[in-house]
């Protein structure tokens, strides 16, 4: 795959995930967009600068000589946990590791605002009202915070590693949409997870699979 991108790619500082780095899934379907991949796994190699001037090459997100992030096509079929309509309460507002998330943190006034509460052991759920200026990237990062709180973000500090999406359609502007996660496993300092996100109609518009690594 060889792909040259003339002009810059900048990751706003509104768009972080912990305070000096992109958020992990808006970075995936930044770099999956670019590379017009509908369905991608996208992994991170180095946290993603923010404001920085990067280029994208070669299937791969490059800051200077580094290499942020490559991305590959990938068939995403993984069986999406069903929507049962409960809700929880969030954990992130009394403790979150990366307070000012553009996804989930509540310290983030430009952000998604997607708060994921737990419905049942390794499972959450979140509403999401989408924003007016919503991309594919945006529900990249949508599908992404929900889970990472599959595995207790509040006591165990976990950052995005890898990523598959497939986006079967963008919810349009101001919809009321519903995402959630499954904890699939877990082995040493890696958890497994998977995404979704439902339309206004609980309709299915994406899916996701992940792999999410605790600091430390």
């Amino acid at each position: 795959m060889v792909n040259r991108y003339r002009r810059p790619v900048i990751i706003d500082p509104q768009f972080c995930g912990p305070p000096v780095s992109g958020n992990g899934g808006y970075t995936c379907g930044l770099l999956a967009g670019h590379l017009g991949l509908g369905s991608a796994e996208v992994t991170l190699r180095k946290p993603p600068p923010l404001g920085v001037e990067m280029e994208i090459r070669d299937g791969g997100l490059y800051s200077g000589p580094d290499l942020v992030a490559s991305a590959v096509p990938a068939v995403v079929a993984d069986e999406p946990p069903p929507w049962t309509g409960q809700r929880a309460e969030y954990p992130g507002h009394a403790h979150h590791p990366f307070p000012t998330c553009y996804v989930c943190g509540p310290g983030n006034e430009h952000g998604l605002h997607i708060y994921p509460g737990r419905i049942a052991e390794g499972r959450t759920a979140a509403s999401w009202r989408v924003p007016g200026d919503v991309t594919s990237a945006t529900v990249w990062a949508a599908l992404d915070c929900p889970g990472g709180w599959t595995i207790q973000l509040e006591e165990k500090p976990s950052v995005l590693g890898r990523m598959a999406a497939r986006i079967d359609a963008v919810p349009p502007p101001g919809s009321e949409c519903v995402i959630t996660g499954a904890l699939v496993s877990a082995e040493g300092r890696k958890s497994h997870v998977v995404t979704a996100l439902y339309g206004p109609a609980r309709e299915l518009l994406a899916v996701a699979r992940a792999t999410w690594i605790a600091l430390g």
